[in-house]
Parts: structure tokens; C-alpha cells; sequence
């Protein structure tokens, strides 16, 4: 099978400098990093974008490709709509073909308790004039007419998208470096430098930038980062795998899922595959420290997450990873630069086995390569999309629970605006921080 496109070995494609000064400086080379970055750059406003690998390498890059407002959370609904126009947007204004194409998402249902579900959403998506619909036995059959399993149902939403990850998020960080963003690769943020209580600067490893606003937006990594400051948040990483296959001929154009398979017709004429749902938790500090908020969750899916007693040396929650660190010293943001996990064989074999039964005239199915990648998970299945108060100056982006490629657009549009004091033009209450500390009770987001 051939690599994983991105490695640690790939040579700087965004060398910086890094500036002295940045009205604001952007932490993190993801989806939501590289497109908060953009829209602010569109404002006149400079920005450094600090990325402590190679930009898109971790999650953004390792997700399904999916581009879904079907199954969201109704208060993330309104962003993923204007994520999709967004894209389109995008699309064309990078001047590069990221494999973005209409062609929808299908959700099959095996329950009654399923179809319910899917049919509260599609009351939801009815208000917002989405062309989500339900489909009985016999429409799910004929919309994929190939495969072998008879369902209770579905839910397929036309209008949402796919695109390749890993071509699409380098490509929007090109149009932004084009439009004045200042990227800054292998180059680690390792602590905020502050005066009289608010952000003054970002200490990096490649020197100190002076600004007054920053935001974090590092993935996996961003709880590690914000509670060597003081910020604590209830954020988990959870290992998902994922391969691509050969090309094949063409069973479906868009993307489907089921509770144990999911797959995306690719730009390259194969197959993404995934286990639908299932995830792997390596226990470490954070886990015992947040476990209680992850109760509900729990409750809800006790099958969906399998534990491992301890993260492999310097992931984020390790138990051997630093908590803290100096600003004129390594930090464990710089001992990995990448996070690339290994794909877990068994779930490889599932999900082959699984494809090649839904659609046995394919005959073998077969693997070019396949990955992991550490989804960053709230107790609530939704993000927090906020500012800090306790550190004037400061926002955070973090969580984004599985959904981050598709509405990462539209949220780095919401925080371009968010960071900059303007109204944001959705309500956000939902994704503040605060709500793991109010006393609000934890209120699942749709686990569709």
C-alpha cells in the first residue's frame, strides 16, 4: 500500500518568515485555522498562521470528505448551510480541483428506532429548506441499487457534498498565503505571552510575534495548550481509522453509511471506507479528569468507543506528555510534529469485509492505503466556538467532534468576525465554554 500523503519528512511548503508583529496569529494548519486566517486576511487585518508540522496532516486531512449539513446538530445547522455555499466559493476561487462534487449523502437505517431519528431531523431540515428526505425500504434500495442488504430505510440529503481532505484543505492555505496570510510550517507555538492580564504575544520556537488576539485552533493538541495556561477544557481524542481502496467501478456517486460501514465514491475512482462509529479512546490524565461530562455520551452509545489503558508516548493526553513546559524550551507540540497514528488492523478487516458483503459483485476489495487520525471529541458531540474570558484577546475552536471538514468554512468565517467584535451572524450560545462550568446540564448533539 502506498503512504500516507503527509509525513514529517515532506519538505516546508509555507516557510514564514515569522513576522515580528500580526494583528492576530492563528495556531493550527487545520480546516478551521487556515480559513479563519483567509476571511480575516479578506478584512485587511494580518495574520500569521502558526503550524507546528506540515499544514492539513492531522485531522483535517484524515476525515471521510464529507460535506454534510444531513444529521447535524440544529444549532450547527445554520453554519453548515453557509459552509456549503462557502465551499462552492472556495472551490472556485482556489483555482485548483479539490474533488468537490454534489453528488449526496445517504444515512441507512436497520431500526425502527433509526427511521425515528431520522425523521425527527427531517423535520428540522424542512424549516431550514433543506432538501433532506426519508426513504422507505424500497426508495434506499433503488437510490443505491447495487447492494445486497434490504434496509427499514434512510434519510438522503441531495444537496451535500464530498472532497478530497487532503487535496483541498493544502489548496485553501495556498489561496490564503496568496491573499496575505503569513503560514509558518514546523514552527511550534509553545506559550501566550501576556501583559497586565491579556495576550501581549505568542512565544514560538522560532522566536516571539507581538499581538493582541490569538486564536487556538490546534486539533487534538488544544487542551494540552490552553491548561498550560490555566483554561481547562473537557476535551477527548478518540483514534478512528480509515482507508481508501483501488479504483472500482462506480456503485454510488455520493456518500452512505449504515452503523457499521460508511464509504464515499473518490475523485481517484475508488472508495473511502470507514467503520460507521466506531473509534478507539486511549485513557490518560484528561480522561479520568473530564470522565463524568462523557457520562450522558456513554450512556447513550456504551458500545461505541473501545478503551486502551494508555496513549502511545507523546500524544496529547499521555501519561508521560508534559503538562508544563517553558517558553524557551522544547515543548511537546515540537516532539511530534505530526500525529499520525496507526490504523487499527481489525477494523481494516471489518470494514473491507463489510463493503465486499454490501456489494459482492465488486469481488475483492482492495486497499491502496489507509490511516488514522485522532478526532478531538466534547462531551456534547458539539464544538466550542468562543472566546476565553479569563484571557482577554484569546479564542478557541476545539471539539469539533467528527463534523470539522465540512463546516470548517463556515465557522472560520463565524470566528473571523467573532475575533474581530463583530456580530457573527448565528447564535453561538450553544459553543461557548462556559457551558461545561455553568451548571448547564450536557445536552447530546445528534449522534447520526
Amino acid at each position: 500500500m502506498t503512504k500516507f500523503p503527509f509525513t514529517e519528512a515532506d519538505p516546508v511548503q509555507f516557510g514564514g518568515p515569522l513576522p515580528d508583529a500580526s494583528d492576530v496569529v492563528v495556531i493550527g494548519g487545520g480546516i478551521i485555522g487556515v480559513t479563519t486566517a483567509l476571511f480575516l486576511a479578506r478584512k485587511n487585518i494580518s495574520v500569521t498562521l502558526l503550524e507546528k508540522g506540515r499544514v492539513a496532516a492531522e485531522q483535517s486531512s484524515r476525515n471521510w470528505g464529507w460535506i454534510r449539513q444531513q444529521g447535524r446538530d440544529p444549532d450547527e445547522l445554520p453554519v453548515m448551510i453557509e459552509a456549503r455555499r462557502l465551499w462552492l466559493q472556495l472551490a472556485e476561487e482556489c483555482g485548483e480541483d479539490i474533488g468537490l462534487k454534489q453528488a449526496g449523502i445517504t444515512y441507512l437505517a436497520r431500526t425502527d428506532r433509526e427511521v425515528a431519528a431520522f425523521t425527527e431531523f427531517v423535520r428540522l431540515a424542512r424549516t431550514h429548506g433543506l432538501d433532506t428526505r426519508l426513504l422507505d425500504t424500497d426508495e434506499a434500495a433503488s437510490l443505491i441499487p447495487s447492494m445486497s442488504r434490504r434496509y427499514k430505510g434512510g434519510m438522503t440529503t441531495p444537496s451535500d457534498m464530498r472532497a478530497e481532505p487532503w487535496v483541498a484543505v493544502p489548496a485553501l492555505a495556498r489561496l490564503a498565503a496568496r491573499e496575505g496570510v503569513t503560514i509558518v510550517e514546523n514552527c511550534a507555538a509553545r506559550m501566550l505571552d501576556r501583559s497586565a492580564g491579556r495576550i501581549s504575544g505568542v512565544w514560538t520556537e522560532k522566536g516571539r510575534i507581538a499581538t493582541s488576539s490569538v486564536l487556538v485552533a490546534g486539533g487534538a493538541w488544544t487542551s494540552l495548550f490552553l491548561r498550560a495556561h490555566g483554561v481547562s477544557i473537557p476535551q477527548l481524542s478518540v483514534r478512528a481509522t480509515v482507508a481508501a481502496t483501488e479504483a472500482m467501478p462506480e456503485i454510488h456517486a455520493g456518500a452512505a453509511t449504515d452503523e457499521h460501514i460508511a464509504f464515499r465514491r473518490r475523485q481517484d475512482g475508488g472508495y473511502t471506507l470507514a467503520a460507521g462509529g466506531a473509534s478507539q479512546l486511549y485513557v490518560g490524565p484528561d480522561a479520568f479528569r473530564h470522565a463524568t461530562k462523557y457520562l450522558p455520551a456513554l450512556r447513550t452509545n456504551p458500545l461505541g468507543t473501545r478503551y486502551w489503558p494508555a496513549a502511545p508516548s507523546g500524544y496529547p493526553d499521555a501519561w508521560t506528555t508534559p503538562r508544563m513546559w517553558d517558553a524557551d524550551r522544547e515543548s511537546p507540540f515540537e516532539r511530534m510534529r505530526i500525529l499520525d497514528p496507526k490504523p487499527e488492523a481489525a477494523a481494516l478487516r471489518a470494514m473491507t469485509r463489510g463493503f465486499r458483503e454490501l456489494f459482492p459483485q465488486l469481488g475483492e476489495v482492495r486497499l491502496k492505503t489507509s490511516w488514522a487520525g485522532m478526532i478531538d471529541a466534547m462531551p456534547d458531540v458539539v464544538p466550542v466556538v468562543d472566546r476565553v474570558a479569563a484571557i482577554p484577546g484569546l479564542a478557541v475552536a476545539a471539539g469539533m467532534s467528527g463534523h470539522g471538514f465540512g463546516i470548517g468554512p463556515g465557522f472560520g468565517r463565524v470566528l473571523s468576525d467573532l475575533i474581530r467584535g463583530n456580530a457573527t451572524g448565528h447564535d453561538l450560545s450553544r459553543f461557548r465554554l462556559s457551558r461545561f462550568s455553568d451548571g448547564s446540564p450536557i445536552r447530546l448533539g445528534p449522534a447520526l
